[in-house]
């Protein structure tokens, strides 16, 4: 069966798409005669209005587009199923676009989802957007940016305070006397780092000391799990933090290889719990990071910008909790 166009509609009905969207949205500066010729051409034809259609009246096409660093959609698909849960309950349509990595023209990328005229745009920004906010904030689009905490008139931000979470974990070491704490730089996500060290030398200086075991790691390192079996022949810890699943695999592989025993000779700790984190032996204990109240709740603040509603607060912090499992000793 042929689908029935809104521009059949307004051919049906004498008027033009904008009078006919119009109606479709229940404007009232609609004449009550051409109303009622429209909703006739609408039942007679059998049409039946999409997004995009709705859209037309206010230049909106309820579409929100998400734009996420390609080495980052594996640990973001519970954030993208958390934001199009939401975006569904609100008849909004996501639009996806993956940066590759290296790309570090934000104008250049924010531009391109912009022509394919979405309303808003969320940014999944793992890198340091601190020289990017004046040019965020020159669009004159509702933004919302996951994982850095900023905001503006047009920009709110949703993030995980990894800062408060690693603060916690040497606090507690520190309270029992254990500050071998060394901390594994991830250069993909420059911001978790940042916030990361941070935390260390913020829970440091609380005890009085001075923090110097952060594990910088050159850019062109292509090996996690070389680097760390050449860098564990010669440092061994007694607590080692990773990020990424992946780095706390390479770490646990890597100390295996040079005889340190995990956690009898060297704890070690995850930031990001996933499927791998619990599915190897033995079990690393990582933070459960609330991946899907990210997306969830960075969908719900663009859904309230465009429409104008109040948001209480601008700059949204989630906490991890911490699961202790099999690779440290409490």
């Amino acid at each position: 069966m042929k689908k029935v166009t809104i521009y059949e509609v307004a051919k049906e009905s004498n008027v033009s798409l904008a009078t006919v969207s119009r109606v479709i949205n229940g404007s009232s500066v609609v004449k009550e005669d051409t109303r009622k010729r429209v909703e006739e051409a609408i039942n007679k034809l059998g049409y039946r209005p999409n997004a995009i259609a709705q859209g037309l009246a206010l230049s909106r096409t309820t579409t929100v587009g998400l734009i996420i660093p390609s080495t980052s959609v594996s640990f973001s698909g519970r954030v993208i199923n958390g934001l199009c849960d939401v975006a569904k309950i609100y008849d909004y349509s996501v639009f996806l676009h993956t940066i590759t990595e290296g790309v570090t023209d934000i104008k250049e990328i924010i531009d391109e989802v912009i022509k394919s005229r979405v309303d808003g745009v969320i940014i999944y920004a793992d890198k340091d957007l601190d020289d990017s906010v004046k040019l965020l904030e020159e669009y004159n689009i509702p933004m919302v940016v996951m994982c850095n905490h900023l905001s503006s008139d047009n920009i709110c931000s949703v993030y995980v305070d990894y800062q408060k979470a690693v603060y916690e974990l040497c606090d507690s070491y520190l309270e029992k006397g254990i500050d071998d704490i060394a901390i594994l730089q991830d250069h993909r996500n420059d911001v978790v780092s940042k916030m990361m060290l941070n935390g260390a030398q913020e829970a440091f200086k609380k005890h009085g000391k001075e923090y110097k075991s952060y594990i910088e790691v050159s850019k062109d390192n292509r090996s996690t799990y070389k680097f760390l079996k050449s860098y564990f022949k010669t440092h061994k810890h007694q607590v080692f933090v990773a990020n990424r699943d992946s780095q706390a695999l390479a770490a646990m592989n890597a100390a295996a290889g040079v005889n340190i025993n995990i956690p009898e000779d060297m704890e070690l700790v995850c930031m990001n719990e996933s499927k791998y984190t619990s599915s190897v032996r033995p079990e690393i204990s990582s933070f459960v990071v609330p991946s899907y109240d990210l997306g969830a709740i960075s969908m719900r603040l663009m859904t309230k910008m465009l429409k104008d509603e109040q948001v209480e607060e601008k700059e949204k912090c989630l906490n991890a909790l911490y699961s202790p499992k099999n690779t440290t000793k409490d």
